[in-house]
């Protein structure tokens, strides 16, 4: 199986982070927490759910593109970890995560969605943290542009947006 260039060096950092040995992303949070995971997962933090703060997230390799969305009239660089290096940090096992945003809005994404694209949970918007009537603090991106298959309703429904938590299932 060939991979393209991107892809190959996408999955090399996570691997190198992985390996790092770094637990940057399970310590407790020292600020607000932001993003709290649950479900089937191997690693956690002091507390049930496993709680993260931004500087947790912020420690996570970072990732940013550009992209149009269906919510804006312009392209939007957004900047985050990536989803797969979220789950990975907290040692998921499951095929669907349920994101659950700031007003109950619950959406399933497949696992296998963050492992063909390079998903995004922003935490910024052209460089700038997201308040909550931005969509922020946390926002489920597919990079649109690169792949016109993310070009349907179906994909802009698992963006989900003032994302609060994360089951794995």
């Amino acid at each position: 199986m060939f991979l393209n260039p991107n892809r190959r060096l996408c999955l090399l950092g996570t691997a190198a982070f992985l390996l790092s040995g770094q637990s940057h992303a399970l310590d407790t949070p020292k600020g607000k927490v932001v993003l709290s995971l649950s479900g089937n997962i191997g690693q956690k933090n002091p507390g049930d759910p496993t709680d993260f703060d931004m500087e947790m997230l912020t420690a996570l390799p970072q990732h940013s593109f550009t992209t149009l969305t269906p919510w804006y009239p312009e392209k939007k660089k957004f900047t985050g970890p990536l989803l797969r290096d979220v789950l990975a940090a907290v040692g998921a096992k499951g095929e669907t995560i349920k994101a659950i945003s700031l007003n109950n809005y619950k959406v399933e994404v497949p696992v296998a969605d963050t492992q063909q694209f390079p998903v995004i949970l922003a935490r910024l918007m052209d460089d700038k943290p997201m308040a909550i009537r931005d969509k922020g603090p946390l926002f489920i991106v597919y990079p649109y542009d690169t792949d016109t298959a993310l070009h349907t309703t179906l994909y802009y429904k698992r963006s989900a947006w003032q994302v609060r938590s994360i089951e794995v299932q």
